[in-house]
């Protein structure tokens, strides 16, 4: 069921690229370092992943190799997002998404659409996605916030939504959510540092930009907030401010490209309009590994 799969720890994978090309090498090095490190899903096509900046094709052939890499040792829930419902639809009803155990779909950008809108939207792709969604609201990326009310509504509306990915940074809106929602849907933490507050409330988890850099570290501290060790989670967060805040310092995903290129994995290339980060922040990064014991 996947409400048991998407619990814990997801972690919105990037994606390498080599002179502007999908570096698949360095992707299938990602995949391994995050299994390795100890996440319980993968979120493919995610913001992080530049997905904007992917062609139809390259979505799919990104899909698959992450899909066929993994082999089946942790699920796979795909980015499904934007903000032309109808195109959405049609791109749910062509898109390869059997092997997938979800999507994730962010609340639509740029067109600042009207609550009813947003629930509207939602339902549309509730009715035309194969497998279960997981609503994204992120109104420091789309533009407009997606209140507690209308995430209520939604998860009272249909069982094929089964949870939220927060990353409003409203603890008060994530308690609102937590107070009146269904018993088996779920809320996901989208902000890194607060994630351990949210699973005291009683939040599932998090989708994680930290888990492409640190992943063990990471996920051992989450994971033992969901255990009930609280003070210990807390205590190890703590420790994380400092490499936290480099990976979103230039922006997301050139900080955590950079923290990875300083590790070897990838290179620190984005796709434009993103940039590489600076030198200095190249230079945080390689002392913050070391510091912190991060590989």
């Amino acid at each position: 069921m996947i409400h048991d799969m998407i619990k814990g720890v997801g972690v919105a994978l990037i994606t390498p690229f080599n002179n502007y090309e999908v570096d698949y090498p360095a992707l299938e090095r990602m995949v391994e370092h995050v299994i390795m490190g100890g996440v319980d899903y993968i979120v493919a096509l995610g913001s992080t992943a530049e997905t904007a900046t992917l062609s139809l094709a390259e979505r799919q052939q990104v899909l698959d190799f992450i899909i066929d890499h993994t082999a089946g040792r942790v699920p796979i829930v795909a980015g499904m997002g934007t903000n032309d419902t109808h195109a959405l639809v049609e791109q749910l009803r062509s898109f390869d998404l059997s092997r997938t155990v979800g999507i994730l779909s962010v609340v639509p950008y740029y067109n600042k659409p009207s609550q009813e809108g947003i629930y509207r939207h939602y339902m549309a792709v509730a009715e035309a996605s194969p497998v279960p969604v997981i609503i994204y609201n992120v109104p420091g990326r789309t533009g407009v916030n997606m209140t507690a009310a209308t995430t209520l509504r939604l998860a009272h509306a249909t069982d094929k939504i089964v949870a939220v990915k927060e990353a409003s940074g409203s603890i008060d809106q994530m308690q609102e959510i937590l107070d009146g929602k269904p018993e088996k849907f779920l809320v996901i933490s989208g902000d890194d540092g607060i994630t351990v507050e949210l699973i005291k409330r009683g939040g599932a988890g998090v989708i994680s930009v930290a888990a492409n850099a640190f992943p063990e570290r990471f996920c051992r501290c989450i994971h033992n907030a969901l255990d009930g060790n609280i003070a210990e989670a807390e205590q190890a967060m703590a420790g994380f401010a400092e490499p936290l805040s480099l990976l979103f310092k230039e922006g997301n995903p050139t900080g955590v490209k950079t923290m990875t290129a300083s590790m070897g994995i990838t290179r620190p290339e984005v796709r434009l309009p993103l940039v590489e980060g600076t030198n200095e922040l190249f230079e945080a990064t390689k002392m913050a590994v070391t510091k912190y014991d991060l590989r």
